[in-house]
């Protein structure tokens, strides 16, 4: 996160500046060898080293999130938006299950992996290797993305010629007043901190980062601590079991509930009721340690499903109102500031829910 924080903007500036694609893949190059490079890492500096260097290369989110709003017409803006956000908890919720099912593959498959194998030795290396394996992958599709960075680009010409003829058609006092109030409008465009409905949406955004991060991290250590200190007595692989089922269910509920919804009550609504809504749903979590048996199973993927949903749904909303506050041409260090403050907010939820 500190070293999203650092380069954020950066990468923002250079996606408004050369494109959308030399970015993302960029930072899918990098997964590709940090991740790979954090599964061999051989004492705790070098793998909070590779960490860092995965932070500085890959910002792939403020971009992605800029190129699913140029990529598809206004009445697809809400549900490119919610794929993102979707592939995003959905990573969320699918890493550490990853995580979960793959570590120490000898201890948990010796019919499979032996001692004296890589993943002996570097008993984390596997899933770190599944994801880097998936990510050269995802490299390969990205020759098949097209550029978004261009496509409004005769649109903009046309209306600068139309501009021009109307100002030749006005007297010269009139020309002058329209260019100072151009002129102005483009300072107001320019200068982004001054942008309030975008200020505000990255203040909510960053908040609830905070809080996202820190149920993320902390949900796992909860499942797995012993009854007697308030937790689930949960193995590894249960966890893993209740982040598939609500990763499964998270991407139901954003592909085919999510669009109509958002379409009916708009963007802004659904982020205040998803708000509003996951209070009293985090608040009951701890109750749900009485309980055991199937019941306690059934609920507790019950309450993972519907606060994914409704943690995406506001981060969808989110979204959407961020680049809907911002020109096309400015998306990218748009995006790349609210990632830029959103990391500084997440580098503190682990950290944060750790000592509390």
């Amino acid at each position: 996160m500190v070293g999203r924080a650092l380069t954020s903007l950066f990468w923002g500036v250079v996606a408004d500046r050369y494109g959308r694609k030399p970015v993302i893949l960029i930072g899918t190059f990098s997964v590709v060898v940090f991740n790979t490079l954090f599964g061999l890492s051989t004492n705790f500096w070098m793998a909070l080293s590779m960490r860092f260097f995965l932070g500085c290369f890959n910002s792939q989110l403020g971009t992605i999130r800029a190129y699913a709003s140029e990529v598809c017409r206004e009445e697809y803006r809400a549900l490119a938006l919610s794929v993102v956000s979707t592939s995003r908890g959905i990573g969320l919720i699918i890493g550490p299950a990853i995580g979960g099912f793959f570590a120490q593959p000898v201890e948990k498959y010796p019919n499979l992996f032996v001692e004296s194998s890589i993943f002996g030795r570097f008993p984390y290396f596997l899933p770190c290797l599944i994801i880097s394996v998936y990510a050269v992958g995802s490299l390969v599709a990205c020759k098949w993305l097209p550029e978004t960075l261009h496509k409004h680009a005769e649109k903009a010409n046309e209306r600068a010629d139309l501009h021009d003829i109307s100002e030749h058609s006005s007297n010269d006092s009139g020309q002058k007043d329209n260019i100072v109030e151009l002129e102005d409008k483009q300072i107001h465009k320019s200068n982004l901190l001054k942008n309030w409905p975008l200020m505000s949406t990255i203040i909510v955004y960053c908040v609830f980062s905070l809080q996202e991060m820190a149920y993320s991290e902390m949900f796992s250590f909860w499942a797995v601590s012993d009854k007697k200190y308030g937790g689930l007595s949960f193995s590894s692989q249960d966890v893993g079991e209740v982040l598939a089922i609500s990763g499964f269910g998270l991407l139901l509920f954003q592909l085919l509930l999510y669009p109509p919804v958002e379409r009916r009550l708009g963007p802004l609504m659904v982020t205040r009721l998803s708000a509003v809504i996951s209070i009293p749903l985090l608040s009951c979590f701890p109750y749900i340690a009485m309980l055991s048996g199937v019941v306690l199973h059934l609920v507790i993927n019950c309450a993972a499903i519907l606060r994914n949903s409704l943690s995406v749904s506001l981060v969808t909303g989110l979204f959407i109102l961020l680049n809907n506050a911002v020109p096309q041409s400015q998306r990218g260090a748009a995006n790349a500031i609210s990632i830029t403050a959103m990391s500084v907010f997440k580098a503190f939820g682990p950290a944060g829910g750790g000592a509390l």
